[in-house]
């Protein structure tokens, strides 16, 4: 009878221990990701799984530099990024570590994977060609024709230290070769209607105002426009017109939040959940309904704003790594070229 309850209080106890174990899961994100609409991502992971989400908000720079930092002791699970050109960064300071594949690479295609397994796309944001309805007849068609003599004072375009612009330049070094990559970035300094300043909606504004004919901006920046009211954008959004770029070659090029697990991640059990719940229907239906971006797996539908932009081929050509690899000399060559 001893023996019996001993066993019951030791199983009882294994019990408690499970329970408060299960009930201390956790997994902690460094994301440069700064969108409300991502709380209620987190909180549906933590109600299908029972673990709770720690999220520390900062630009990619900072948290990489934070990672590396830490060292061993970060206790960082997962590192999201705005765009895989960041991901170069932190693969250089080597604060990464490869995740397990099996529901993931069922999952997102091979082109926007590390081909080593260091981070995958969750979403992906097209940088497109807008214009002035009323003062453009002849848009350019692809990322090369910005370039064009024809459009000089025309382009409004952010600076060479945003990653956007850092991805689509290591883009095009990727498809036409560095050579041409600078003749490209020259150009388009050439055809600049000011310096480049502001962000993506500033570039759209300058439209309206009059101050440039032409724009490079993520989709989604002008979708803003249509869903709320933005400054200096939307009562006169009608008049901007867009174009996809390079229909006829390699297709659209489009960013990627990426996704990856950290290094020294002290709950990589969790930490993998995380990734592949990121992949899953409920939450590529999550990043295209709340922010208009494009999911990162194939088949799941899109936002019906999102969709009011029309089919494209996006660039499936060009791996994504790819931004990643040429993150660095793109920087070069906007330095050449000076590119502010």
């Amino acid at each position: 009878m001893l023996r019996t309850l001993t066993a019951r209080l030791v199983a009882a106890t294994s019990l408690i221990a499970l329970s408060s174990a299960a009930m201390a899961a956790e997994v902690n994100v460094y994301s440069s990701r700064h969108y409300d609409s991502d709380d209620a991502l987190y909180e549906a992971f933590t109600k299908d799984t029972g673990i709770t989400v720690n999220r520390i908000e900062g630009k990619a720079d900072e948290l990489i530099a934070r990672l590396e930092a830490e060292g061993e002791n970060s206790p960082a699970d997962v590192f999201i990024t705005v765009d895989a050109g960041r991901m170069a960064r932190a693969e250089e300071a080597g604060v990464l570590q490869p995740y397990k594949g099996d529901v993931i690479d069922d999952a997102v295609p091979v082109h926007l994977r590390h081909p080593d397994d260091l981070w995958f796309g969750v979403s992906q944001r097209a940088r497109i060609i807008f214009y002035a309805k009323d003062r453009v007849d002849n848009p350019p068609r692809t990322y090369e024709a910005l370039a064009d003599p024809e459009y000089k004072g025309q382009i409004c375009i952010r600076s060479s230290s945003n990653v956007y612009n850092q991805s689509l330049l290591a883009s095009i070094i990727e498809a036409d070769g560095p050579g041409a990559a600078k003749t490209w970035a020259q150009g388009v300094v050439d055809n600049m209607a000011r310096a480049p300043q502001g962000g993506d909606t500033d570039q759209l504004r300058g439209i309206v105002s009059g101050e440039c004919d032409i724009a490079v901006a993520n989709h989604y920046y002008f979708l803003r426009g249509y869903d709320s009211d933005v400054e200096g954008l939307s009562k006169d959004i009608d008049g901007i017109g867009w174009v996809w770029p390079n229909q006829s070659g390699r297709g659209a090029h489009l960013n990627l939040t990426a996704a990856a697990m950290a290094k020294s991640a002290p709950h990589p059990e969790e930490a993998q959940a995380l990734l592949d719940f990121l992949t899953g229907e409920y939450a590529q239906q999550h990043f295209a309904n709340q922010n208009n971006e494009y999911p990162a797996v194939p088949g799941v539908g899109l936002d019906e704003d999102t969709a009011r932009l029309g089919f494209f081929i996006p660039d499936t050509a060009t791996p994504t790594a790819a931004f990643s690899a040429n993150a660095k000399e793109a920087q070069e060559i906007f330095n050449a070229v000076n590119w502010q």
